[in-house]
């Protein structure tokens, strides 16, 4: 079914669908997310109708949109959630933890359908365990199932009066030994697909029920004596459902459908399943919308028997008083709006304006440097002219900038599902606190920090927080709290992953680091002893589970996080808890950066990172052991790093010094560098030198200047790490 569909209309014209498919999956899966998130926060004590009334309209609307693309496995199995979801939010049932499970279950396995229809995977979810389940919750536990029964039950079409021709209905099976097999909540159906243009024109359906589970049973009849395919089918979909499904493969006014499952009541006589009547209407596109009319008695030439469609329009008939809240008027509440507020735009051509963008800095770069050569009195518009270019370059880069930052909720609230679903296997009880959903951070680096942080989390779950009874004899609550946290620090984004757990033990870590052959002195500190978990292949767990224990997860965490010129701190108290932070550059693309000058060369120091400069005498630069150097600043000494010593530059001046200290600041520490001159503060377009060139230390990148040179980029955290050592 994930093939490109071309749907042909009743016109003959050819629709493409397959140009909507992308638009179906994300919205797709932001009805998931959504539907996945209500449900965790769903209060089975006391549920709030207005989300019982919201979930249901996400799972509708992912069947509506499965259903028009002929993605018929989707279709089924939130058709079977929204029967459950249509009772719950009626009240005729009361939600409870295994309706959530179900439900919960329902949502991955969407998910894997979707992704097999996007040729992403090819792995096939069984659904038909969980079809039964839901049916079982829906129609076993339901105190008024006849009711709910009656209310999504398919309109009957009202038989003719006495006096009118009858005719026979076409040869059928008997119904008896059929129907004795019949499921609870199936059906005996008899589905005349024709006159056919080609005999192979209906194979689809037969296709079908045997790629659907849960779909139900087909068995192929012989034609009748018009030349119709005879299709006798078990199954619990709704007439409605069906006919969505056979219409991508014969046309909708080919298909009559029988129920056999009871005896057969009077018909009139059968015509061709397409009138005059029909003709220019409705074309059966709308069968459930709002406010249609509902049928009356057919006229002795359009009056099949039990036919669930072609219908012919009649006056409207009233609701009936038992439908408080029927799936037609969840349609008409679930219809989007007239406007929308927001504008679908690829991933790729975001990009590309943001490349633009760049491009266009680094020439207003160029045009403001040649400026300063011009002679104010003589040039004194264009040099105006060149201000407002300066202006509203830097507006220009904001706005777009802000198109790719998303706020972290993104990546938020994908963590209670993965932590209820793991907290239930461990059999802890866990509690998941969010603070600063709203910072926003790059796409891209949005997208790179997820795995990093599903492991931080999984690893709190598991070695953090303690078993509930464990708990209880330290005088702790049963349920352990895991606490996610996001905020800005100047230019970078600080992301801390908190549990009040055990924390992380000394002892232990230095004995598991000396059994690896680690170099582990009892003089360390206590924060390099908790840097020794990311060391490769490190793992303090017991037994190797299939949640962790393996030892390749913390690792792989600092270098994911390495290479987006990002940090990870540890702070533990043993029997408190432990804390893991990542610092992270806003965006990888353009940034404020100071330019300094070292001999010839010229570096760019990120600007969120700059504290102070000033003129140092070099009587005030202090050599201590090994050489280190230190300068004071305000009754504090901070190392001295020289840049011309760092990447030896070569100097001609003779007898010439660096002069002037920039303070940057990093990883709660700070640095003094040595430069020869300050030469401005600019915007730079960040260019990846590993991925032209190769990794370069204490370098995060490259920019090109406005006179056409390239100039490195300084990666202050390591230069601060380097003066540690």
């Amino acid at each position: 079914m994930g093939e490109m569909i071309n749907e042909t209309s009743n016109n003959g014209g050819n629709i493409d669908l397959s140009q909507f498919y992308q638009i179906f999956f994300e919205e797709a899966g932001e009805n998931l997310d959504q539907m996945e998130q209500m449900l965790l926060q769903l209060d089975l004590e006391q549920a709030d109708d207005e989300e019982l009334n919201a979930i249901f309209r996400c799972a509708h609307s992912i069947k509506g949109g499965a259903a028009t693309f002929g993605f018929a496995d989707v279709a089924e199995l939130t058709h079977q959630m929204e029967s459950l979801l249509d009772k719950l939010r009626r009240h005729e049932l009361a939600p409870n933890s295994a309706m959530v499970d179900v439900l919960l279950e329902s949502s991955d396995a969407l998910r894997l359908l979707l992704a097999r229809h996007q040729g992403r995977t090819v792995d096939t979810p069984a659904t038909a365990s969980l079809v039964e389940r839901i049916r079982v919750l829906a129609n076993g536990q339901a105190p008024q199932a006849p009711q709910a029964a009656a209310a999504t039950a398919p309109p009957v079409i009202p038989q003719p009066t006495a006096g009118q021709p009858v005719a026979p209905e076409p040869a059928t099976v008997p119904a008896t030994s059929a129907a004795a097999a019949l499921e609870p909540g199936q059906r005996l159906l008899e589905i005349h697909i024709g006159p056919l243009d080609h005999p192979t024109q209906a194979d689809g359906i037969a296709d079908l029920f045997r790629d659907i589970a849960g779909l139900g049973q087909l068995e192929i009849q012989p034609c009748d004596q018009n030349d119709r395919r005879i299709f006798q089918v078990r199954t619990g979909s709704t007439d409605s459902d069906l006919l969505d499904l056979f219409t991508f493969h014969v046309s909708r006014e080919q298909i009559r459908i029988v129920d056999a499952s009871v005896p057969p009541l009077p018909t009139a006589s059968t015509a061709a399943p397409t009138t005059n009547a029909q003709e220019g209407k409705d074309f059966g596109f709308f069968d459930d919308a709002p406010g249609l009319p509902a049928a009356t008695a057919p006229t002795p030439e359009t009056a099949p028997a039990r036919v669930a469609t072609p219908e012919p329009v009649a006056p409207a008939a009233p609701v009936a008083p038992t439908q408080p809240a029927s799936r037609a008027e969840s349609r008409a509440s679930a219809a989007p709006p007239v406007e929308s507020s927001t504008l679908r735009v690829s991933v790729s051509k975001v990009d590309q304006l943001i490349n633009l963008v760049g491009e266009l800095v680094i020439t207003q770069a160029m045009l403001a440097q040649k400026s300063h050569e011009l002679d104010a009195s003589v040039n004194q518009q264009l040099l105006a002219g060149l201000a407002d270019l300066d202006r509203n370059t830097r507006d220009l880069q904001e706005a777009v900038m802000s198109i790719r930052m998303i706020p972290m909720s993104v990546v938020f609230n994908r963590f209670p599902r993965m932590l209820r679903d793991l907290a239930s296997k461990l059999g802890k009880k866990v509690e998941l606190i969010t603070h600063g959903e709203a910072t926003e951070l790059d796409k891209g680096l949005i997208e790179k920090i997820t795995d990093p942080l599903t492991h931080l989390i999984r690893n709190s779950c598991d070695h953090g927080i303690e078993m509930p009874e464990e708990r209880r004899t330290r005088g702790k609550p049963e349920h352990g709290t895991i606490t996610l946290s996001a905020s800005h620090q100047g230019g970078s984004i600080l992301i801390e992953v908190r549990d009040d757990g055990k924390g992380l033990s000394r002892e232990k870590l230095l004995s598991k680091a000396r059994e690896k052959g680690i170099d582990a002195p009892d003089s360390l500190s206590d924060s390099e002893v908790w840097n020794l978990i990311f060391a490769p292949g490190f793992s303090t767990a017991a037994e190797v589970t299939d949640v962790s224990g393996r030892g390749v997860g913390m690792d792989v965490v600092k270098k994911n996080i390495a290479a987006l010129n990002g940090t990870v701190e540890i702070d533990s108290a043993e029997g408190y808890g432990m804390s893991v932070k990542v610092r992270l550059p806003l965006t990888l693309a353009i940034m404020d950066g100071m330019s300094v000058r070292v001999a010839d060369e010229v570096y760019i120091l990120p600007l969120s990172s700059v504290i102070e400069s000033f003129q140092v005498n070099p009587k005030d630069i202090n050599t201590m052991a090994q050489g280190a150097r230190l300068v004071k600043v305000r009754e504090e000494y901070m190392p001295v790093i020289e840049l011309e010593q760092v990447f030896q530059v070569p100097r001609f001046e003779h007898n010439a010094s660096s002069p002037i200290m920039v303070i940057t600041e990093s990883d709660g520490a700070r640095v003094a560098l040595m430069v020869d001159e300050l030469l401005g503060q600019q915007q730079v377009v960040i260019k990846n030198l590993e991925s032209n060139y190769r990794k370069v230390p204490n370098v995060s990148g490259a920019t090109i200047l406005g006179d056409g040179k390239v100039a490195l980029i300084l990666d202050t955290s390591g230069l601060v790490r380097r003066s540690r050592h």
